[in-house]
């Protein structure tokens, strides 16, 4: 039996913003240990790429843009 919680959508997009932005937060730090520009670079893209997927769940949470209307 699936609980209310389990059930609220909220629930889960507020924890996968949460998983995103750990993940954000680890590339960004990872930059600093690292001394290849490139990969300095990706990480960054990365962690910025992570950040609009975080936002996509939070606008769907907020139910802001039309599509999650």
């Amino acid at each position: 039996m699936v609980s209310e919680t389990d059930s609220d959508p909220r629930h889960h997009t507020q924890k996968m913003q949460m998983r995103l932005q750990d993940m954000m937060d680890h590339l960004r730090s990872d930059i600093e240990m690292v001394d290849e520009p490139q990969l300095k670079a990706m990480f960054e893209t990365a962690a910025e790429v992570l950040g609009g997927l975080q936002k996509a769940f939070g606008d769907y949470e907020k139910k802001n843009e039309p599509a999650w209307k």
